[in-house]
């Protein structure tokens, strides 16, 4: 019968550091598993909502497509729907829309108020890709990078090439992504808050300029016949490369944050 020899006292050492260094690993493991699968779980949610409330939003303008255009539903310009336009109506159902995301994003993550709000711009920048997405699908639409869209029809209406407003969500959605899957605490600052605000308020000039210019000169009457004509990116370029700047500046500082 063969006897095992006792461990000198380096090998006992040895082995009783690789059990302690076992041990702290799976305590890290076990405390990070569940927090990213969290994290990832609060990311899928927001994007399964995102999803289906893009499709809804995406069969409501093409029935009224087919409703005000029979003849070329992927023709929306002129904008002869405005003909029945009713603001009140909108702005409550724009305001319910973003009710809507705010009050999920809020239910969806409320660790601070920069993970919030990256919750929001995720929710939102997602939703609207996939209303487009969801657009060229089932009605063809858009045809082209530069074809132009109805924005938002509050305070007044907003108009520019459709890939616009793409580009600000796919922004949203990296950003918010970035800041919801993060073990770290990034912290918007009131500088980079005011960066973006500042951009996002330029952002807002060139999609109110040409519906506005046309009414200022010749009225609802001018506005019913408007075709697009040019668009500002001398003032969209800088101001997307503004948000972009102000919501970044949360990644050169971070905390570990426990959620």
């Amino acid at each position: 019968m063969r006897v095992r020899p006792e461990p000198n006292s380096e090998q006992a050492e040895a082995i009783e550091t690789f059990a302690t260094r076992t041990k702290q690993t799976e305590v890290r493991f076990s405390n990070h598993k569940p927090n990213e699968m969290k994290r990832r779980q609060t990311l899928l949610t927001l994007s399964i909502f995102a999803a289906a409330m893009a499709l809804l939003e995406a069969a409501v303008v093409i029935y009224m497509r087919r409703l005000y255009y029979p003849e070329n539903p992927l023709a929306l310009f002129p904008l002869e729907f405005l003909t029945s336009y009713d603001p009140t109506l909108e702005l409550a159902r724009e305001f319910s829309t973003i009710v809507m995301l705010v009050t999920v994003a809020m239910l969806a993550e409320r660790t601070s108020l920069t993970r919030s709000f990256a919750a929001f711009v995720f929710v939102f920048g997602f939703w609207d890709l996939l209303y487009y997405a969801w657009l060229k699908l089932l009605l063809g639409w858009p045809q082209s990078l530069l074809e132009w869209d109805v924005l938002f029809l509050v305070p007044t209406i907003w108009l520019g090439p459709w890939i616009c407003p793409a580009l600000i969500a796919l922004l949203f959605v990296g950003w918010g992504s970035s800041i919801l899957l993060s073990e770290k605490g990034y912290t918007l600052s009131r500088l980079g808050l005011a960066i973006f605000a500042m951009g996002a308020s330029a952002g807002l000039v060139t999609f109110l300029q040409p519906a506005g210019a046309v009414r200022w000169k010749g009225g609802m009457t001018d506005l019913l016949a408007y075709i697009p004509g040019t668009f500002w990116w001398w003032l969209f370029i800088p101001s997307y490369i503004a948000m972009a700047v102000g919501l970044g500046s949360c990644f050169w500082r971070a905390n570990p944050v426990n959620n």
